[in-house]
């Protein structure tokens, strides 16, 4: 039956160009079924995310759409839904792009195992990655767990072009009924501010690769030089393009890479940060407690506090801590589903550290609130600044919030942007943050702006005190 369809099932790479499994799938010769399938991984991602998942399967949909094809939504347990779909559809293949978050992993393992068995050709692809997080070893056969060893050892690497984009949809005679993306309301978990979040997202494909081609015509050559300052837009913003696939890695390393050949002075420090990616999914990969557990297991005798819903932590996730620079980070997430990476390093010292909090609460406020979310990195992220993690900074070296405000934003740009309180004439932004907060919260504009709500220096204090008991306890 080579005319008996083929099933492509889309997850985080929601594009048409770059795509390996789709490319197969046409290959194939018969015609092709998109369809994106609502599971229970899905449904418990943060409230964010799922907006910005919802606004880029609509660009999808459109851009299928607009070459002959259709995106299939369907609800339920990801086996079950691909089965009733092969018979429907009398398909004798389905594929799908490689995953890397255990649970995931688990699900497609499953699925392409009694896929299998029924006779079905159940195939995974490569694509959301430069590399296979197995196929990076150091000398002696184990894992990397510094960062620039990882760098070095992947850096000269041939790195596949990217693959054409697909102009034309091999389209089945018949298409299977489909549910719709609006009754399954992927914005509503944001309530009241989802239309505020959602007015700062640039969703699709389309709008990914006109964001590359901008960063590297205009900003790469700065890019190192500028990326640390967060009142500039000098990154290349693709981070939740990324996270959804919209776009690919490798799209990303060729025009980084022309970029780098044509002398620009920032390219290869952009090549870093795509690596700096993967570096997280090779520790995911190898050890995949990073999750949910301090990565190095002497950890687990730090007294970190876990109230989660004391006061201070509420004013932490509020942008009402009284120190600016992480108050401004905290509201342009809530508003915008994103924050500056040098205020994500900032506001994650504070907690961890000045406020000795457990890192995972930090963690999943971030995978609740950011558009951007992407498990391995936040995961990554959150422990590097911590101390428990991987590579992880030093804990004697606590970020203090007026030193970095002083260095990074001396001129008070960046937060006089997303502060409203005490100011004439606040910006839009800065009064979003208001109109998207919860009422119970009650929050106002006019209201003088808080009080610093600890003292730096004995937090820095309380904190090294804390590590030396950290140590005593582990006999170091």
């Amino acid at each position: 039956m080579s005319n008996a369809p083929t099933i492509l099932w889309f997850r985080k790479d929601l594009r048409l160009s770059d795509h390996p499994a789709l490319q197969a799938a046409i290959a194939a010769g018969g015609p092709v079924i998109g369809v994106f399938i609502r599971d229970a991984l899905v449904d418990q991602i943060g409230a964010a995310a799922k907006l910005r998942l919802d606004q880029s399967l609509s660009a999808l949909a459109d851009d299928m759409a607009a070459i002959g094809g259709r995106l299939i939504f369907r609800s339920g347990q990801a086996g079950a839904v691909l089965n009733a779909l092969i018979d429907e559809a009398q398909a004798k293949s389905v594929y799908w792009s490689r995953a890397y978050v255990p649970d995931e992993q688990a699900r497609d393992a499953q699925i392409k195992s009694d896929l299998r068995d029924r006779g079905v050709n159940a195939r995974s692809f490569g694509g959301f990655l430069l590399f296979e997080p197995w196929d990076v070893a150091t000398k002696t056969g184990g894992f990397f767990k510094v960062y620039t060893p990882f760098w070095r050892a992947v850096c000269t690497r041939d790195v596949a072009q990217p693959l054409p984009a697909v102009t034309r949809w091999p389209a089945p005679d018949h298409w299977p009924a489909s549910e719709t993306l609006t009754d399954w309301d992927l914005r509503g978990a944001m309530r009241r501010g989802g239309d505020i979040v959602a007015a700062h997202q640039t969703p699709g494909a389309n709008a990914a690769q006109a964001r590359l081609d901008e960063f590297i015509d205009l900003k790469v050559n700065d890019y190192k030089a500028k990326r640390d300052i967060p009142a500039l837009d000098a990154t290349s913003n693709l981070s939740d393009a990324l996270a959804l696939g919209e776009i690919s890695p490798h799209t990303c390393w060729a025009a980084g890479q022309q970029a780098a050949m044509a002398g620009k002075q920032g390219a290869e420090h952009y090549l870093k940060e795509l690596v700096w990616r993967e570096f997280a999914y090779h520790l995911l990969h190898h050890s995949p407690h990073i999750l949910t557990d301090n990565w190095r297991p002497d950890w687990a005798a730090f007294p970190w506090r876990t109230d989660a819903n004391a006061d201070d932590i509420l004013r932490w996730k509020q942008g009402r801590t009284g120190y600016r620079f992480i108050d401004a980070a905290m509201r342009q997430m809530y508003v915008t589903g994103k924050m500056h990476n040098r205020a994500r390093m900032l506001v994650a010292s504070f907690l961890c550290k000045h406020m000795q909090v457990d890192w995972r609460i930090g963690l999943e406020w971030f995978a609740d609130c950011l558009t951007d979310w992407d498990p391995a990195s936040n995961a990554m992220g959150w422990q590097w600044v911590a101390g428990s993690g991987p590579d992880a900074a030093p804990y004697f070296r606590i970020f203090n919030p007026e030193g970095q405000r002083e260095k990074f934003d001396p001129d008070n740009i960046y937060t006089r942007h997303w502060l409203a309180e005490g100011q004439r004439s606040p910006t839009q932004d800065a009064l979003g943050f208001f109109n998207a907060t919860p009422k119970s919260w009650d929050l106002r504009a006019d209201a003088p702006y808080p009080e610093p709500m600890l003292d730096l220096a004995q937090g820095r204090a309380a904190a090294l005190a804390a590590y030396e008991v950290m140590k005593a306890q582990n006999g170091k």
